[in-house]
């Protein structure tokens, strides 16, 4: 079956492509959720038509990124956790933490867009990378600390074992 997609979709295909597909994944997946439409030639006089406005639009969007990158580029984000032995937290600094922590600083990115490979485990400098489009994506430092009361604990106790 020949689609037309109204959208981007992961390993198929940008906004205005026409791509083969099996009948049940046109079907039952990209029709009913109107991520394309069928190949038809009437249907491919419009597409053309939604092409010129998907360049504006991507344009416009990735003029907003660029943007909007700028002034993520130089941001630190903190948090502050508790952690065990050879500085392993109990828990893990997510992507919609940092999402939540990005938005306290007045940005409003999507947890989506923040690629972390898995969440972050262990106190330290991180750099994270976040998709703001297609082809702009900024690195944000992310900096996981101890707690303080349990960072002077492990410290007396330190002493406490030297004397």
């Amino acid at each position: 079956m020949e689609v037309i997609l109204k959208e981007d979709v992961a390993k198929l295909g940008s906004r205005g492509d026409v791509v083969k597909v099996a009948e049940g994944y046109g079907r039952n997946f990209l029709l009913p959720k109107k991520l394309a439409i069928e190949a038809t030639a009437a249907n491919k006089a419009v597409i053309e038509q939604m092409k010129a406005a998907a360049v504006r639009r991507s344009a416009k969007e990735k003029g907003s990124a660029e943007e909007l990158g700028k002034q993520v580029q130089g941001v630190v984000l903190n948090f502050v956790r508790k952690s065990g032995e050879h500085d392993q937290l109990f828990g893990s600094v997510t992507s919609a933490d940092i999402a939540h922590e990005l938005e306290a600083k007045g940005f409003n990115i999507d947890r989506r867009k923040i690629h972390l490979d898995e969440p972050l485990k262990h106190v330290g400098e991180f750099d994270v990378p976040v998709k703001l489009h297609k082809d702009v994506t900024v690195q944000v430092k992310v900096v996981i600390k101890k707690d303080a009361v349990e960072e002077a604990a492990s410290a007396a106790g330190e002493a406490g074992a030297e004397a």
